[in-house]
């Protein structure tokens, strides 16, 4: 009798789902040990990298659910835009500017920052819709994980060349002006119903989740990395 048939030995599928979880868990856990212990400067210059392949990943899972191709064009326009206004007039998020590290740039706003909205936003919108039926708990609860994780990115941002905020900090402004642009967001996924069925999106969040917080907890070693 076989080892396959004794079930010894688990089967694993290889598809789509499989190989991005493969490929997600591999880059994310490589980026924390090389961050912290091996090329800083070259782990962190990757990261525009990293990011389109995240978005090329969560756009190869989810294309063929209903809608998805309309949240991700809100998604992405909503968010460079507010980004232009945030950027050029210090509107939404408060004084801020971006660093070279993400690549190129529109008005002074990395395109890439786009396919970065559309991520948080379908990754915490599915989290959030297995959690609750009620539409307006699944839209506080998103938007709920889309702060938490930007409260962890904040004051790495600087450190690794993402972006700086005006006197070092971000301030209120900034979390108000998260909550004001990702709510017509969530209410539009819930509202077009993208029933994204594929566990990607939890694993993207949960890599993030942990990324930067393993970052923030050694923050103290980050800030004598030389970028």
């Amino acid at each position: 009798m076989s080892l396959e048939k004794l079930k010894i030995i688990p089967q694993f599928k290889i598809n789509t789902l499989n190989i991005s979880l493969s490929i997600i868990w591999l880059f994310h856990l490589s980026g924390i040990i090389g961050i912290l212990y091996l090329n800083s400067s070259w782990f962190v210059s990757v990261t525009p990298l990293i990011l389109t392949i995240n978005f090329i990943l969560l756009v190869l899972n989810s294309w063929k659910t209903k809608n998805f191709l309309k949240i991700l064009i809100l998604s992405f326009s909503l968010g460079f835009i507010s980004e232009l206004l945030g950027v050029n007039y210090g509107l939404i998020f408060g004084n801020y500017s971006y660093g070279e590290l993400m690549g190129y740039k529109f008005f002074g706003v990395p395109i890439l920052i786009g396919t970065n909205w559309t991520i948080l936003l379908v990754c915490s919108a599915s989290i959030a819709k297995e959690f609750s039926e009620k539409f307006w708990l699944k839209i506080i609860f998103g938007i709920g994980l889309m702060l938490l994780l930007d409260l962890l990115i904040e004051p790495i941002a600087p450190i690794l060349d993402y972006w700086k905020f005006e006197g070092g900090i971000p301030t209120f402004k900034n979390y108000i002006g998260w909550f004001g642009v990702s709510l017509p967001l969530h209410f539009f996924f819930h509202y077009w119903k993208v029933n994204i069925n594929s566990y990607f999106t939890h694993h993207l969040f949960l890599l993030q989740l942990l990324f930067f917080m393993i970052l923030l907890l050694k923050i103290n070693d980050l800030k004598i990395i030389d970028l």
